[in-house]
């Protein structure tokens, strides 16, 4: 036993001298795991960490390019980036503010500018107010008519003038021109009127058919050439009493859409041939029926809002064969007074002498049975000495 004891003491002293049982010696083997850590930490220093740096940097240039495609919101930052819009909406909204007073500012001054150079021109009146302007209906054919118009009830030259400036009536013949301006029809309009100077002249050609055009177009040019309370228009061979005419117009002055005349609802004429006939009768119901009331169109008035809804709208308003049913068609629709006036229908004598007798006198006369004077050329004086209300009688009437 002691034997054996001492045996494993001598084999433990052997091995904490420093030696392995191959005969390789411990200290050898530590010196030996210190180089080879050193030549590992070199080996990585030289090849490893470029690696890493490489991979690092591929890592992040792909990081940046997801980024930009798709930018990453940052809710931490939310706020910031509200702020930073609101104050974009902000300069926007200053710069157009801006933009705005600059435009005012502008606007003034163009303003200030055309003021400065209307005081330095001459003093332009204001357009004058009138009461009401008649239209005479006239052809190229009807010298002779206007001529007995002239003779009669109208007055000339400077009485013609006196009659606009102190009443404030303008009468004028309304004519358009032929079917080839410049020709004789018209240079003989030309001298008539260089002679007389009482035409209205329409950008209208002339013709029997058209007499629903010039109608409009007469009520669009005179509303746009003299301001006027009343727009007549007036066949040219009938007679008129023109103190009549604007005392009947005086009553009606201060509302703002009459339609003066002779109301009729005559019948709607569907057979072809016959005079007045109308080719869209279908539009009025079933064979036999009549027209609307509409005033009959050897003469009638329509105020100053009227005569502007027809100029505005001429060129949407419907033409009918007659210019009479055209008229009163336009208005159909419209908050329109229609005003039945029968002295502006009165027969020629002895029906109109009858009523003058009685103190009573007709604004305007003609014969039902010729939709005018019969043979108005040599009946017009006889008409306006029996009927008339006497030449004085304009000139003494207050309007």
């Amino acid at each position: 036993m002691g034997l054996k004891y001492g045996a494993k003491q001598t084999h433990s002293h052997k091995l904490g001298s420093g030696s392995f049982s191959g005969g390789v010696s411990a200290r050898w083997v530590t010196v030996f795991c210190i180089v080879s850590f050193c030549f590992g930490v070199i080996f990585i220093n030289r090849f490893g960490i470029s690696s890493v740096r490489i991979k690092s940097d591929e890592a992040t240039s792909t990081f940046n390019k997801q980024k930009l495609l798709n930018p990453i919101i940052d809710c931490d930052n939310k706020d910031s980036s509200i702020e930073s819009s609101t104050d974009i909406l902000s300069q926007v909204s200053h710069t157009h503010d801006v933009i705005m007073t600059l435009d005012k500012t502008i606007s003034s001054l163009e303003t200030q500018l055309a003021s400065t150079r209307s005081a330095k021109r001459p003093a332009i009146n204001a357009r004058q107010k009138f009461f009401f302007v008649m239209g005479i209906m006239t052809a190229f054919s009807s010298r002779k008519r206007r001529e007995s118009i002239r003779e009669t009830w109208m007055p000339q030259g400077k009485d013609l003038l006196r009659l606009e400036k102190e009443k404030g009536i303008i009468i004028r013949f309304v004519i358009g021109h032929s079917a080839t301006p410049g020709g004789l029809l018209d240079e003989a309009i030309d001298v008539e009127d260089k002679q007389h100077q009482d035409f209205l002249r329409l950008n209208h050609v002339e013709g029997y058919h058209e007499l629903s055009s010039k109608t409009q177009i007469y009520f669009s040019t005179a509303a746009a050439k003299w301001d006027a309370d009343f727009y007549i228009k007036v066949d040219d061979d009938v007679h008129i009493n023109l103190g009549m005419i604007g005392s009947t117009l005086l009553r009606h002055r201060s509302k703002p859409r009459v339609y003066i005349g002779c109301m009729k609802s005559g019948p709607v004429l569907a057979q072809k041939g016959v005079k007045y006939h109308e080719p869209e009768y279908w539009k009025f119901g079933e064979d036999g029926n009549k027209y609307f009331r509409h005033a009959t169109g050897q003469v009638y008035a329509i105020s100053k809002d009227l005569a502007t809804f027809i100029s505005v709208n001429r060129n949407i308003l419907h033409k009918y064969a007659n210019e009479d049913v055209s008229l009163g068609s336009w208005f159909i629709g419209l908050d329109v007074e229609h005003i039945d006036d029968r002295s502006l229908c009165c027969q020629t004598p002895p029906d109109c002498e009858w009523k003058t007798q009685a103190g009573n006198s007709c604004a305007a006369s003609f014969d039902w049975s010729c939709s005018g004077i019969c043979k108005s050329v040599e009946r017009m004086k006889d008409v306006h000495q029996l009927c008339g209300e006497g030449d004085d009688a304009i000139w003494h009437t207050s309007f």
